[in-house]
């Protein structure tokens, strides 16, 4: 059972709990990555690395395949948000050569991947969200909302054009030079993730929420797995609504003074935080690869660690100068055996 991580980057973590887990299942098999650039850090520790056009371009799934055929890949797991729309209307022609992706159905996809869709099947399904918006209906009714406000982008993620705004002022500059924003009340409180599991019968077997302690570029680097059960008996539930949900999703959410519940992104896919909840004893890894074998997920779904606290910090990978020969071929292939 040989695994892709596609869009590697720098998740050295999560490569590393697919390689925990099969070893904990017995099974022989390698971690391979993919990304776009020589430079990913996943990349050089991986079993095997390939350089793969974007995920944007005409060729990119056909690339993907035609790697997964060398390397006998069984399973493919993708890790950013703007691969996954050509993953999942791809699930056939993959599954043509007996590979598995990791992914939830088409719906899902389309679903989570627009901000603004999301917020109203939330809604639809009765599910407590903040209130949202248009930036024109927002300064149209300026009495009907409390300043300040929260503006972003109606798709794209890591926190990319997020920010507050102080004034209607400030919020019609802003929306007069850039298209697709929503607006949002801003919501005080803690923030929380929560790492959810859901199997190929749709059954969500396995929450765990952390606390978002800080936040850098994005991504938390401070973090502590919090057993809340209203956090966990909710976000099943969104999960198990969700039209073909499967595998790793993440749900943000915000816990308010008062106790109120607000869920603000749905990300399926596994997260940056996502090791904290692996660290604590739920292995979705390990039940993605019970799955991909022909086995049901077996557990324990609900003895992981409650308080564990994650405190993440950046660690180098040298290199010799040859990785610093000319990337520009993007079809290139770099491999590269692990340690």
């Amino acid at each position: 059972m040989n695994i892709l991580i596609s869009s590697a980057g720098r998740r050295v973590a999560l490569l590393e709990c697919f390689r925990q887990s099969l070893a904990e299942l017995g099974i022989r098999g390698r971690v391979i990555a993919i990304d776009t650039t020589r430079y990913s850090p996943a990349g050089q520790l991986a079993d095997a690395y390939h350089i793969v056009p974007k995920c944007t371009d005409a060729y990119f799934v056909a690339e993907v395949l035609r790697i997964c055929e060398q390397e006998e890949v069984g399973l493919i797991v993708p890790t950013i948000d703007a691969e996954l729309p050509s993953y999942a209307n791809s699930l056939a022609e993959f599954s043509c050569h007996s590979i598995r992706v990791c992914i939830s159905a088409p719906e899902t996809i389309s679903l989570c991947g627009d901000k603004c869709l999301s917020h109203l099947w939330l809604a639809s399904h009765d599910f407590p969200v903040p209130r949202q918006s248009t930036p024109e209906w927002v300064l149209q009714n300026r009495e009907q909302w409390q300043l300040p406000l929260i503006m972003k982008p109606r798709t794209g993620s890591g926190s990319v054009g997020f920010r507050v705004v102080a004034s209607f002022a400030e919020l019609e500059a802003i929306c007069s030079n850039i298209d697709d924003l929503i607006v949002e009340e801003l919501v005080s409180g803690a923030e929380h993730t929560v790492n959810v599991f859901v199997d190929r019968d749709s059954r969500c077997l396995c929450a765990v929420p952390h606390l978002r302690m800080e936040i850098r570029g994005g991504e938390v680097s401070k973090a502590l797995t919090v057993k809340d059960t209203r956090l966990i008996s909710l976000t099943c539930h969104i999960a198990e609504t969700l039209p073909g949900a499967h595998g790793a999703l993440n749900i943000q959410c915000f816990l308010t003074p008062s106790g109120e519940i607000r869920i603000i992104e749905i990300n399926p896919r596994f997260g940056g935080g996502y090791p904290l909840a692996h660290r604590a004893g739920a292995h979705m890894t390990t039940w993605l690869l019970q799955e991909a074998i022909g086995l049901k997920p077996y557990g324990p779904f609900d003895q992981w660690q409650d308080k564990l606290l994650m405190l993440r910090y950046d660690q180098g990978v040298f290199l010799s100068d040859d990785i610093l020969k000319d990337d520009s071929h993007v079809n290139s292939v770099c491999c590269v055996r692990s340690r």
